[in-house]
């Protein structure tokens, strides 16, 4: 990061690097004491007074080190970065005048004398990301720096209750929190730094062992962090984005619904047949009733669900080529198209890393076969010799509607309407596959035919209780909006 020496003069054109980033970092009491240095030395009374000095800081590279900033006197609103008179903010006001700067440095230094840790996160934001949110005119240079401290505010909620065992603060008074956006840097900046003011004596909040031990906890978890950058990114998303994001989001979740819905019938098929059969055989029969794919990829190759593992995946592959590979080839268009968000948004991936769309293909393939091994456990073992009979049996009265379908659902795939579908679907109108083999599978007493309705039942089960919480979050929604409306009506007589 390069610091420009001019006011929101930002890079544009850095599409390979994440639009926030996040470093993390404190310093205790007794770092600083030691040092002779104040948390209150982070800022000034006013940022355009003679005790900011900006002599020294033409050479500051943005994100110091914490343990440096004290020693840089009003380094939080030093003038050379910041274009406001009054540019620190905190829980309640977007502008600290020089009495709350005053109130400020008291609470700062109150959280030094009792031994709490001070904590620094910087969001380092890029150029284009923030043009496109709408959130800077590259032009005028000027930034909406409302909208930004608004987020920060959010996001300080988040790091300062869930970033530690217990929330930091043990009531609303209890915590000292400030930010500032600094403007000088090819990339735009904002800085958030807190502490608990109260000494803390909760033993889960303190260090139990080692050099540290009765000190307070210091570092944040890295999924915390992640968390308030997502958190971050969504405030400040302009609504088309979110859109954008929420469309694709919807049609990968319509796209996989129905391949749910639709594998059981699917699988019953004669070409799936001798695969299904060489699954169950590959099971290990001494863990029947506990058959999981578990934490593994389906491809890893180890454990005594190796081979199971493998076939079943070799199975899917199958499906998803011929009888799914229209929701199957949608699924997985939307799923990358909603990679390239990510890489937008995180810049490019590390050696390595996973992929969204890899992550969510694994989830899909994970859950069928789990399903499929729940209900393969519905086979008796007295029942094992005549598998391929009752398959046999089964699966004569559906070939002829069967074979006809699957010759539809081809044409359609091999159709430039089919092949349009899979790059580019209707994904607010994603409807389930009407061409149901199981509605014409005679009622029998074979174990496929039982495995296939108890898959359906399950489908059905989870589908209910989905739309259940849905109903119940759309019911709480409209309760707290009736609350505000009713308040907002008191408040005005």
């Amino acid at each position: 990061m390069a610091k420009t020496g001019k006011i929101a003069a930002f890079a544009l054109g850095e599409k390979k690097i994440a639009m926030v980033n996040l470093p993390a970092q404190f310093v205790t009491s007794s770092t600083a004491d030691m040092k002779g240095q104040k948390y209150s030395d982070l800022v000034d009374y006013a940022n355009n007074s003679e005790k900011t000095s900006d002599l020294n800081n033409e050479t500051i590279t943005d994100l110091i080190d914490l343990k440096e900033q004290f020693s840089k006197r009003g380094y939080a609103n030093r003038n050379s970065a910041v274009r406001e008179t009054h540019p620190i903010f905190g829980q309640e006001k977007l502008n600290y005048d020089n009495h709350d700067i005053s109130v400020l440095r008291k609470n700062l230094d109150e959280a030094q004398e009792n031994g709490n840790n001070i904590h620094e996160l910087a969001f380092s934001i890029r150029g284009d990301w923030l043009v496109k949110n709408n959130l800077y005119d590259p032009e005028t240079r000027m930034i909406d720096q409302n909208k930004l401290k608004h987020a920060e505010q959010e996001v300080a909620k988040t790091l300062i209750n869930k970033g530690f065992n217990l929330p930091l603060a043990e009531d609303e008074n209890d915590v000292v929190w400030f930010g500032v956006i600094h403007q000088d840097t090819d990339h735009l900046n904002m800085h958030l730094w807190f502490a608990k003011k109260g000494r803390e004596t909760r033993s889960e909040m303190l260090k139990q062992e080692g050099k540290y031990k009765g000190q307070p906890i210091g570092v944040i978890p890295l999924e915390v962090i992640e968390q308030a950058k997502r958190q971050f990114r969504k405030q400040l998303m302009s609504s088309q984005e979110l859109r954008r994001h929420q469309e694709i989001l919807k049609g990968v979740g319509g796209f996989k619904k129905e391949i749910v819905e639709t594998a059981p019938d699917n699988l019953l098929n004669d070409r799936h047949a001798k695969a299904i059969k060489q699954i169950y055989d590959a099971l290990p029969q001494d863990m029947k009733g506990r058959w999981q794919v578990g934490n593994a990829h389906l491809t890893a190759g180890k454990g005594k669900m190796a081979k199971a593992n493998l076939l079943t995946n070799q199975l899917l592959d199958d499906l998803f080529a011929k009888e799914l590979k229209p929701e199957y080839e949608g699924f997985k268009s939307l799923a990358q198209e909603y990679d390239a968000f990510n890489i937008e948004d995180q810049g490019v991936m590390h050696k390595g890393q996973r992929k969204w769309s890899e992550n969510k293909e694994d989830e899909l393939r994970k859950r069928l076969a789990n399903q499929l091994y729940k209900h393969l456990t519905q086979i008796e073992d007295t029942s094992l010799n005549d598998i391929d009979q009752q398959m046999s049996k089964l699966l004569s009265s559906v070939k002829k509607s069967n074979k006809g379908s699957i010759t539809e659902k081809t044409k359609i795939a091999s159709s430039p309407e089919g092949k349009k579908l899979a790059t580019r679907p209707l994904i607010n109108n994603v409807n389930p596959n009407s061409n149901r083999i199981g509605a014409q599978i005679p009622v029998r007493g074979g174990s496929f035919n039982k495995i296939s309705r108890l898959w359906r039942q399950d489908i059905r089960a989870e589908t209910n209780a989905e739309r259940q919480f849905l109903r119940n979050q759309k019911k709480v929604e409209q309760e707290k909006a009736q609350e505000e409306y009713e308040c907002s009506i008191l408040r005005g007589m």
